[in-house]
């Protein structure tokens, strides 16, 4: 069996820097500006690469696009599936899920912004991305054992839907990060102070608790 060339693999290690690169300052510029007025040009020099290198790594600008995509939902369901539930009751199991609907956004700032982008779109790119669909499922099917497990032990009510569970679940925090800027104005308080954050977090764990519960 041969031994790979140490060039080759200093090669392949600029590769995917560069390929990292272009990932990194386009996911930005998406977030920013929106799959219309992105630049491509912009992507380029923020990726210090010129733009005929973008075009041969990725394409043109809606498959950069799409594969900004694909990055970002591919690590959110890789930290989901990689959050440690052993030894958690089913409904501490499902509070820790939402601590990490609500913490995920925090730490991912321009995750709301490229969704909204992609769902005023009506998600055309999103429904091109198959190898996710497996993927998206897979929290679905780890509720749905939560809730059985649940139901058997009696903390948990029967009739729940786990895809509407992950809506909802999804939902408190998601509307909250989307329209913390509105509604810091409308109300007078700045829902991104760290208190705020604090008593959200606790507020959404309290209704999907409540929600599940049995008594």
């Amino acid at each position: 069996m041969g031994v790979e060339h140490p060039s080759k693999k200093a090669s392949i290690r600029d590769s995917r820097r560069t390929r990292d690169n272009i990932l990194k300052a386009a996911l930005k510029e998406f977030a920013d500006k929106g799959l219309a007025g992105a630049r491509v040009d912009l992507v380029a020099e923020q990726a210090g690469i010129n733009k005929r290198m973008l075009y041969y790594y990725f394409g043109g600008k809606d498959d950069l696009y799409r594969a900004v995509l694909e990055k970002v939902y591919s690590e959110m369901r890789d930290a989901e599936a990689a959050l440690d539930l052993q030894g958690l009751t089913p409904m501490k199991a499902i509070e820790r899920i939402v601590e990490f609907k609500f913490d995920y956004p925090l730490k991912h700032p321009y995750l709301i912004k490229l969704l909204a982008g992609e769902n005023m779109l009506k998600a055309v790119n999103l429904k091109r991305l198959k190898s996710l669909q497996s993927e998206n499922q897979k929290i679905i099917d780890r509720l749905e054992g939560l809730l059985l497990a649940g139901q058997a032990d009696g903390s948990i009510r029967d009739g729940i839907d786990p895809l509407h569970l992950y809506v909802t679940i999804s939902a408190v925090s998601y509307f909250y990060f989307s329209n913390t800027p509105s509604l810091s104005v409308t109300f007078g308080r700045d829902l991104k102070a760290r208190s705020e954050l604090a008593d959200r977090r606790a507020h959404a764990i309290d209704v999907i608790a409540r929600f599940l519960a049995t008594g």
